[in-house]
């Protein structure tokens, strides 16, 4: 990174963490390039805690509360106006992060009326294999850098931040190093589909035998055929598969809760 980008627009680079220590360093590593870095940990019990002190110009510890706030919490804790947020899975490009730099410098003079408050960016997930360029995780992208005085942290599960005014799209991608192996994939399935399940429960959405029989096999039709994951091999079927099978375990465990409320 040349000297004179770092003098440009300062920008705070957050992360939440929970036991993420596979991972952790190679996507702090890839933040050592902003101003500022800010960690919020859940009380990790393997040494995310420790790799994270190493690169962190502030790191906190607080009970988990929910993806939004936990987001969010930690936007509020960054010191910069421009703020970037990457996952403890993902890794912010050497093109990204220039991309970044001469964007808010070229912003920076545009009329206020003509500014942008959010890019989005693409990303670009390693899943077993290879890179999947098909399927239902393409394409994936979201605003990942914003003026935290113009946006804030919306939703449950999947969580994302809206912006008041312009959004702009970032050329370059970062990088998503996902699931440690299959294994790890449906421990994941399996605990986002009870939060999904609860999200949906508590949003009053009653179960339905109709969504149960039709909406897994569909997710595998338009994720496998018409999203073409059958071009990513092997990989795109297991993915393909395990998605239908998360929505199969939501809908499962709406059920499940449902009955709950019966026996109450």
């Amino acid at each position: 990174m040349e000297e004179s980008a770092r003098n440009s627009i300062p920008v705070s680079a957050f992360m939440i963490t929970f036991n993420n220590e596979r991972t952790l360093e190679r996507a702090l590593e890839s933040l050592t390039w902003a101003d500022e870095i800010v960690v919020v940990d859940s009380f990790s019990t393997d040494r995310t805690p420790e790799i994270a002190r190493q690169y962190a110009d502030t790191f906190l510890q607080r009970e988990w509360p929910g993806f939004r706030d936990q987001y969010q919490f930690a936007a509020e804790n960054c010191t910069h106006e421009w703020v970037v947020f990457a996952d403890a899975d993902e890794v912010v490009t050497d093109q990204l992060a220039d991309e970044i730099r001469a964007e808010l410098q070229q912003n920076s003079s545009r009329s206020p009326d003509d500014r942008i408050h959010g890019y989005y960016a693409n990303r670009t997930t390693w899943y077993i294999d290879r890179w999947i360029k098909h399927g239902g995780w393409v394409p994936d992208r979201e605003i990942r850098l914003y003026n935290r005085n113009k946006g804030s942290w919306q939703g449950g599960l999947h969580a994302c931040v809206k912006v008041e005014g312009r959004e702009g799209c970032l050329r370059h991608i970062y990088l998503h190093y996902t699931y440690a192996d299959i294994g790890d994939h449906l421990r994941t399935i399996n605990r986002y589909s009870q939060t999904a399940a609860k999200e949906l429960h508590e949003a009053n959405k009653r179960f339905s035998l109709l969504r149960l029989l039709t909406r897994p096999p569909w997710r595998f039709v338009r994720d496998y055929f018409l999203k073409r994951g059958f071009l990513d091999g092997v990989p795109g079927l297991i993915l393909a598969v395990n998605t239908m099978f998360y929505v199969f375990a939501k809908e499962s465990k709406l059920y499940e809760r449902q009955l709950g409320d019966k026996q109450e």
